[in-house]
């Protein structure tokens, strides 16, 4: 029997045999979660799905929704669907859980949802905001004005320069 044992699963692959441990999938994801996490999860997939032409997949740990990028993702947890949205904004409410600064252009909002009557207004805002966001073309680079040297700076040139006349006096 020609084969190899993968390396990161420990299972025996026959030769020629298709074997990818790392590939996942939505259902492998979900399939632990209880009927509410599940209910929830319908709801949200539903709703990010109608929001347009899109790519859902699973990746590692996560579910992501990306058009031309990522703009939200879901991590199914025992408890709750961490639910991690890409908006232009900082957006402050009770549901958002963290803020994370992710690019120039994008913050990530972090959200648990633990029940399908949770995934209504705002979070399906926000979700089409993040839909829309992750389309637009990043903002023009516009050049900034030359920056002003600080008080701090100014000050240590005058203190350097008057030591220098100081020195230069004392001599002659």
């Amino acid at each position: 029997m020609a084969g190899r044992e993968c390396y990161h699963c420990k299972q025996w692959v026959e030769e020629g045999e298709a074997h990818d441990c790392w590939t996942t999938t939505e259902a492998a994801l979900t399939q632990d979660l209880s009927e509410d996490l599940r209910e929830a999860w319908a709801r949200l997939r539903e709703a990010a799905a109608d929001l347009g032409e899109q790519r859902i997949y699973a990746s590692h740990n996560s579910i992501m929704f990306s058009r031309k990028s990522c703009y939200f993702f879901v991590r199914p947890k025992k408890s709750f669907l961490e639910v991690c949205v890409f908006l232009g904004r900082t957006v402050k409410a009770p549901q958002v859980r963290r803020i994370v600064r992710a690019s120039k252009s994008k913050v990530a909002h972090v959200i648990q949802i633990r029940h399908r009557d949770e995934v209504e207004a705002p979070i399906t805002d926000w979700l089409q905001e993040a839909y829309d966001h992750s389309i637009a073309p990043a903002p023009a680079n516009v050049p900034k004005p030359a920056a002003r040297k600080s008080k701090t700076a100014r000050k240590t040139k005058t203190r350097t320069s008057k030591a220098s006349k100081t020195k230069t006096s004392r001599r002659r």
